[in-house]
């Protein structure tokens, strides 16, 4: 419920309300807060707007609070939202007045001056700080550019469904992909232009993807095309069969924070936008094609070409091979990072191996650490053990001594037989 959800109970304004909801819930609560905030600011109330709407001192009012908004600082685009809520207001109740105010800045956004487009490196960082669930989401929007109400709509209704992976082969216990990159659909009452569409999901999103659901198989779930590809607890305390928009967005927000960045999540569509840009002036891909994988109705061609309910399987093949192409300008798995990943799983082995138990590895951000503070906190381990057992001191072969020196023992002495004493250093 919204903070002024009892102006719902005036049947006119609930009306009104269900009205704007059945084209976008979203819209619905935000015009509810705004009607309910600006009669709370101007002492007055929906019905008393309709009864002044035409009268010159209802205009002069909505004058003055223009202006009043403007000189306490409020942005434009905010002050806007208010001459949006009144005129929906008064021309659901077939009032027709143009509020001709002049607002300065309306196309200002403060918030987003000094908003930049990530790096693939920082969005490497971003994915690394995220939980599988958040990996999911954020490679959806930067790699295939789906907005957040795709994922989960407002009211955790629905969302992307395993089905929806079409070239996935769904088994109760497992997930494997017939093709790479993989067809995604976006059913149309996902879709923010209401329409069908698909896009196509990269090798990195669907490690991700498969990472999350092996989570949740280990959890006890059984895996079905008709369920969420973001379940909102998957250990059985579900309030929602789908995940809410809002914990969309809190994932990758919490994600960014802890890497250190202070970005908004819809940043990850326009990385995935900025892509598709450089990839169409390389010639990987043409504008029509990028512009439906975003989930845009585009220009005619598009809408002739694109949008229709069956594609010839070539063209379909054709956009994947543009894709694909576009994709490796987003993706953030390189050589590179592939050979990170076996550098920490070696290292993991060789901490377990030491002593170190599983939750002590996976606090440690080994990502950032280098192989030499590696090997000494490995090297401490060992000597810690060895101290525990009252081993200090070792005889050994003259010939390893300077191993061991090397290994932070201390020389002692040497003995007969070409032998020595070493010890640990406490």
């Amino acid at each position: 419920m919204v903070k002024y959800d009892y102006l719902l109970d005036d049947i006119d304004i609930k009306r009104w309300y269900d009205n704007l909801a059945a084209a976008s819930a979203i819209t619905a609560d935000v015009y509810l807060r705004g009607l309910g905030r600006f009669c709370e600011l101007n002492n007055t109330y929906p019905k008393k707007i309709l009864a002044e709407a035409e009268t010159k001192a209802f205009r002069d009012n909505f004058t003055d609070f223009v202006r009043k908004l403007e000189n306490q600082g409020k942005a434009g685009s905010y002050i806007t939202r208010y001459k949006k809520v009144l005129t929906s207001w008064l021309a659901y109740n077939g009032i027709q007045v143009k509020l001709k105010v002049n607002i300065k800045g309306v196309g200002d956004t403060p918030t987003l001056v000094n908003e930049r487009v990530p790096t693939k490196e920082e969005l490497a960082k971003a994915l690394r700080k995220s939980n599988s669930r958040g990996r999911v989401s954020m490679a959806l929007m930067a790699y295939s550019g789906l907005r957040p109400e795709s994922l989960g709509d407002y009211h955790g209704n629905d969302g992307i469904r395993l089905g929806d992976l079409k070239e996935a082969k769904i088994t109760s216990e497992s997930i494997e992909f017939e093709k790479v990159p993989s067809m995604l659909v976006i059913r149309s009452n996902l879709s923010k232009g209401k329409f069908q569409y698909f896009t196509f999901v990269p090798e990195e999103t669907i490690t991700y993807v498969k990472e999350h659901l092996e989570e949740r198989i280990r959890a006890g779930e059984k895996l079905s095309p008709e369920m969420s590809l973001l379940q909102f607890d998957f250990r059985g305390k579900n309030t929602n069969p789908f995940l809410r928009t809002a914990l969309v967005t809190r994932d990758i927000r919490e994600a960014f924070r802890s890497a250190g960045f202070k970005w908004r999540p819809y940043v990850l569509r326009a990385y995935c936008d900025t892509a598709f840009d450089i990839a169409e002036s390389k010639g990987l891909i043409s504008h029509p094609w990028r512009m439906f994988f975003m989930g845009h109705k585009g220009d005619i061609e598009a809408r002739y070409s694109c949008n229709k309910a069956r594609l010839p399987p070539e063209v379909v093949e054709q956009m994947r091979e543009n894709y694909a192409k576009a994709s490796k300008l987003m993706e953030t798995k390189t050589a590179e990072s592939d050979k990170e990943d076996v550098r920490k799983a070696l290292m993991e082995q060789l901490l377990l191996v030491a002593g170190f138990k599983r939750e002590e590895v996976e606090k440690m951000v080994l990502e950032e650490m280098s192989d030499d503070q590696i090997q000494n906190i490995i090297r401490q381990k060992l000597l810690g053990a060895m101290s525990a057992n009252g081993s200090r001191q070792k005889v050994t072969s003259i010939n390893e001594v300077k191993d061991y020196i090397n290994r932070g023992f201390d020389y002692i002495a040497a003995l007969p037989n070409d032998e020595a004493i070493v010890k640990m250093p406490f």
